[in-house]
């Protein structure tokens, strides 16, 4: 055979070998389907592990979908749609107290304040937190996270929520910031980017964290069903493990070069409202620092709760939250 024929050869068979070895290794990654409770920059450590590559080199092929809401994802969770539900664990809460025998659990925490900042329409306002009096703010579900966080900081500062202020919680998470927009209401809360949108087209002006007024609190963790965590703690360890190097990954990094990483969950968003809004989680310190979660921060959720009426009495964090997983995943990374 002609030299230039084997080189031909040659290079074939190993064209073959990589294709093989690129299908063996996608086949024998494990599917997790996760279930995330909105779309936000603000979960930025759980992009930064999909896009590098965290969970693959855990064996895992995540597959991403979005609730928008908690009840929606829980819902998806408890019925086996997904395997790891994204979302606050007041739905953990909610369902535990129904007597669920399988109910849910968390395993990992990824933030560790609301995410929510608050914006008059008036952008040449000088706030303070009386000048909502008599005001309509745009806020969100009743009975979630973000509206009992709201409730308990304007209780904070003597304001009666319904009485001394309008809220409207009739609107979807995904509506609000539009409907905001086009002129409901004379202050809103919402996550980042959605705000940053609005204050550099001139529509508002942020003018307070509801994470930094509210203090710590497990915002949001990763769940499964008891069962399932029970019957496979490997594939959950390696989840975490993933999780964890996002969350160090994006302590590391400056919003400059996380909001480069994550561009691709995000496509409509420009660029500098990315990194803007990087910014301005990183100076709230939004993020946990490791996927354990803290039983101080769930009590004050619970603390949340109560106050807003959605809670009679304490549930137990050994019920409710798994931190053995998370422990031993930080301790195989580091």
């Amino acid at each position: 055979m002609e030299k230039k024929s084997w080189v031909v050869l040659i290079a074939a068979v190993v064209a073959v070998a990589l294709l093989l070895g690129a299908t063996a290794s996608a086949q024998s990654l494990q599917k997790v389907r996760l279930s995330e409770v909105v779309r936000s920059v603000f979960y930025a450590p759980q992009y930064v592990a999909l896009a590098l590559g965290f969970f693959e080199e855990e064996g895992l092929e995540v597959e991403l979908q979005t609730a928008w809401g908690a009840d929606k994802g829980a819902a998806a969770l408890i019925a086996g749609a997904v395997d790891v539900g994204f979302f606050g664990p007041e739905a953990a809460v909610y369902i535990y107290q129904q007597g669920a025998v399988d109910h849910i659990v968390g395993f990992a925490q990824l933030t560790a304040r609301d995410g929510s900042f608050f914006m008059t329409r008036d952008v040449d306002e000088e706030f303070a937190w009386d000048n909502v009096r008599g005001k309509t703010i745009v806020g969100a579900r009743i009975g979630g996270v973000p509206q009992m966080t709201l409730e308990w900081v304007l209780k904070q500062h003597g304001i009666k929520p319904f009485e001394d202020v309008e809220i409207i919680t009739s609107l979807v998470f995904e509506a609000a910031v539009g409907a905001f927009e086009a002129g409901l209401g004379d202050y809103i809360a919402q996550f980042e980017p959605a705000l940053s949108e609005l204050e550099v087209r001139g529509r508002g002006k942020i003018v307070a964290s509801l994470g930094a007024e509210a203090g710590p609190v497990s915002y949001t963790v990763y769940h499964a069903r008891k069962s399932i965590l029970e019957e496979n703690p490997d594939l959950f360890l390696r989840f975490t493990k993933a999780i964890y190097r996002g969350q160090l990954w994006v302590n590391e990094h400056s919003a400059e070069e996380v909001a480069e990483v994550i561009a691709e969950f995000f496509p409509l968003i420009d660029h500098e409202i990315l990194v803007r809004s990087m910014g301005l989680y990183q100076s709230i310190d939004a993020w946990h620092p490791s996927p354990v979660i803290s039983e101080e921060h769930f009590l004050h959720l619970q603390e949340i709760m109560i106050e807003a009426g959605e809670l009679q009495e304490y549930v137990p964090f050994s019920e409710l939250m798994n931190t053995t997983i998370a422990q031993q995943a930080m301790a195989e990374v580091e």
